[in-house]
């Protein structure tokens, strides 16, 4: 008899198929199904999610504050104009921009805030794209040639003020009097509203053309320092010493790995922690079927006893027991496969719709960073997904189908 015979597969199945007596098995079997349909659509989509949130902050973080920072050591950056035409003609080096920052309390319409001014030339603003592509109320047509400033769509809407509008920044660290130190005032016209889509920065940045941030700030001629942004993020090490050699200058070079290690390690962390706890509701579903199939072998010693005597192989009955349980794994792997992908695919479209339902906001931008809830499946990581929830439902399997071979048929007969 072939391998997975014919009649095999038609025994496997009848076996499959509830009765009155084995209506108990039968809901094992289904409880099983369904639980390793969740477990493998839950860690595509908790996978997927997590992806994709690391994505996203990776690619929002290094598209605003750059991959390298440079910071000057032996004094101002009063040359950083010239430093930064050098260091963009590093190879693998796409763009530098200097910029001047400082934190200042900003006044509107609605009430005060504290913001993170940044001030930076037209030019360089035109090139930071994911500010520059991202206005969504006015524009940067004006930027640097009237006083103005551009602010984050959060940061706009706590101060209830829109572009036209006249915005206060208050600066303590102003002019040096006989009578102590006076904070500056000044008046900033809001010439336009971007949404990066990160909520630590729509509700704390503002952007000023880099003349008035240094005026605002007493820093005329100088700058806080150049952002350096590479083709390649993971070529750091390779760039760092071509950086320093073209910038002609003590400086101290800040890598984005540097600045985010924690925060990224955090994220490495919690995500391997969720692949374990998640494969362990997989591994309960595969114990189930551990369950099942032992009573199911109990509950059919006689039809195994019967079908030894006119001819079964021992191999014939291990196959045919390894069908049932791999039928159970392989249906609820597939299932949980086809559900985890349809509902990583239209996350974000299914949170809006529970939040509609439910009138509450799911996962608050303030709590997790990002407006949209992003995901990215791995096809790698997925089919490792599916490859682990078939590798249990066959080692769940073995066993209970081992012993239906062993069976003795005349021990069984006698028995019964």
């Amino acid at each position: 008899m072939k391998p997975f015979g014919a009649l095999e597969w038609l025994i496997a199945f009848r076996y499959l198929r509830s009765r009155r007596r084995e209506a108990f098995i039968s809901v094992i079997s289904t409880l099983s199904l369904v639980g390793i349909a969740l477990g493998v659509a839950t860690l595509i989509i908790v996978m997927a999610v997590m992806n994709g949130f690391r994505a996203e902050l990776f690619n929002k973080i290094l598209g605003v504050s750059g991959h390298m920072l440079i910071q000057p050591l032996d004094g101002p950056l009063s040359d950083y104009r010239d430093v930064t035409d050098r260091v963009i003609e590093v190879p693998g080096i796409k763009n530098a921009i200097p910029f001047i920052e400082g934190q200042a309390l900003i006044s509107g319409n609605a009430g005060s805030s504290g913001t993170l001014v940044r001030g930076i030339a037209p030019e360089d603003l035109a090139r930071l794209r994911f500010v520059s592509d991202n206005i969504i109320l006015g524009d940067t047509g004006g930027f640097g040639t009237t006083k103005s400033v551009i602010v984050g769509s959060r940061l706009a809407r706590a101060l209830g003020i829109t572009v036209g509008d006249t915005v206060q920044l208050i600066n303590p660290n102003g002019a040096v009097t006989p009578f102590g130190v006076t904070p500056r005032i000044d008046d900033f016209l809001v010439q336009g509203i971007f949404e990066i889509g990160m909520s630590e920065y729509d509700a704390a940045f503002l952007y000023m053309p880099l003349d008035e941030a240094q005026l605002y700030f007493d820093q005329e001629g100088i700058v806080s320092a150049i952002e350096v942004y590479a083709e390649n993020p993971d070529a750091i090490d390779t760039l760092r010493p071509l950086v320093q050699e073209a910038a002609e200058r003590p400086i101290y070079i800040v890598d984005w790995r540097q600045r985010n290690a924690t925060f990224f390690s955090a994220l490495v962390v919690e995500r391997n922690v969720m692949f374990i706890i998640l494969t362990l509701i997989i591994l309960v579903a595969a114990l189930n079927v551990i369950s099942g199939m032992t009573m199911l072998v109990k509950e059919k010693t006689r039809d195994i006893a019967i079908l030894r005597t006119i001819g079964a192989t021992r191999g014939s009955v291990l196959r045919i027991f390894l069908i049932v349980g791999l039928s159970i794994g392989v249906a609820g792997t597939v299932i949980g496969f086809i559900l985890g992908t349809v509902v990583a695919l239209n996350i974000e479209a299914i949170r809006q719709g529970i939040s509609r339902l439910l009138n509450m906001e799911l996962f608050s931008p303030e709590l997790y960073f990002l407006s949209q809830l992003p995901a990215d499946m791995d096809s790698m990581e997925t089919a490792i997904v599916v490859g682990m929830a078939l590798a249990l439902s066959l080692l769940a399997t073995l066993y209970p189908a081992w012993k239906a071979a062993r069976t003795d048929p005349v021990v069984a007969l006698k028995a019964d």
